[in-house]
């Protein structure tokens, strides 16, 4: 009996042995950003950063003096199409000379930023702000890009950095004082795939505070967005994208949990919000554009590279349980990567710049 039970145990230990091994899937790579990669992409921002028109000014106006051109009323961010666009592009050649600093058009950059970012510029910006037409100009998204610019001034470490922080500080200040009023007062969370999704202007101004060790800041971030978003549970993302979505709804609510949350409370709380990211054969469609001439539609191609600086991130950090999501990741990046320098100035003006923040997420 005893001598029937060994062999049992061997043959069924044999057998077993026997069956093919089920491999582990080999994760891949991101994708980096390269010295030859910024170089093609800084081009974007650098040729429109002072070219006035086209342009969208989205202004509110109070009389007849009011009416002015965009660099009359915006000397510092007047460029790229409208104010917000011009913020990020000067944010992203700021990071591109930080990251690279051989950058092939170093020199221009750092001419064109002195010039835009003056004292005397700068002041005309604050003044904008404080008349009484327009105090809700570009909120929170242009407001978010401000910050993310003025953090990224402070990081580098550049002589000529430390003007333009000098003559930046202002609006700097300014921003910070919008965000300490605004958010107390909105009641309801704004959850869309546009410029107002408030979780995205959380996000980058909670950098932001992190980075310059701004107490108050970081503290009403953390609490708006706990109080807005705690009790969130199985985000449909089924419904995303809308059709001119440059953000998800549902991941920046995550990035910006991300960023607040403990690790521990933060993982509980993912598994309810979006609970199939934990399924190692996720997939999840890039947003498909159909004419990169309309100005609404080629959004797609920024919530692609959105979608992957919020996976990226989420990798990073949790590279046990969200390591599979790699790919997904790419795959947005591959989609809308080698389309974005073309004529058509509809994307030009401001793509280069999500591409650059997805690229620099990457772990």
């Amino acid at each position: 009996m005893i001598r029937s039970l060994f062999l049992l145990i061997f043959l069924t230990g044999f057998l077993l042995s026997c069956q093919p091994k089920k491999e582990t899937p080999e994760i891949p790579d991101p994708i980096r950003l390269t010295e030859a990669e910024a170089n093609r992409l800084s081009k974007l921002p650098l040729d429109c950063m002072q070219t006035e028109y086209p342009n969208k000014l989205n202004q509110t106006l109070g009389n007849e003096s009011e009416l002015k051109g965009p660099k009359a009323l915006h000397p510092a961010f007047y460029g790229c199409f409208d104010w917000h666009s011009s913020m990020h592009g000067h944010w992203m050649l700021v990071s591109l000379l930080r990251q690279f600093p051989d950058l092939e058009n170093g020199e221009e950059i750092r001419r064109k930023l002195l010039e835009n970012i003056s004292a005397e510029n700068i002041a005309v910006e604050v003044a904008y702000f404080k008349g009484p037409s327009d105090p809700g100009f570009s909120r929170t998204y242009g407001w978010a890009w401000m910050l993310k610019l003025a953090e990224e001034i402070h990081l580098w470490d550049d002589p000529l950095a430390r003007e333009l922080e000098k003559n930046l500080q202002p609006l700097t200040d300014l921003m910070v004082e919008k965000y300490l009023e605004f958010l107390p007062k909105l009641i309801y969370p704004i959850r869309v795939g546009e410029h107002t999704n408030i979780a995205f202007g959380l996000s980058l101004a909670y950098d932001y505070a992190k980075t310059l060790n701004h107490v108050g800041l970081q503290e009403l971030i953390k609490s708006r967005a706990l109080d807005w978003f705690f009790k969130d549970g199985n985000c449909p993302l089924v419904y995303e994208p809308s059709g001119f979505d440059f953000l998800s709804p549902c991941f920046q609510e995550l990035d910006i949990m991300r960023k607040v949350m403990t690790k521990e409370d933060f993982q509980k709380w993912i598994k309810q919000f979006l609970p199939q990211l934990t399924n190692t054969d996720f997939a999840l469609e890039p947003g498909k554009v159909s004419d990169r001439t309309d100005g609404k539609l080629v959004h797609l191609d920024g919530l692609n590279f959105s979608r992957a600086w919020v996976l990226y991130g989420l990798i990073k950090e949790y590279p046990e349980e969200y390591g599979h999501l790699m790919q997904v990741a790419n795959d947005h990046i591959n989609y809308s990567l080698p389309s974005i320098v073309d004529d058509n100035y509809e994307g030009t003006h401001w793509l280069g710049s999500f591409a650059v923040y997805a690229l620099q997420q990457a772990p």
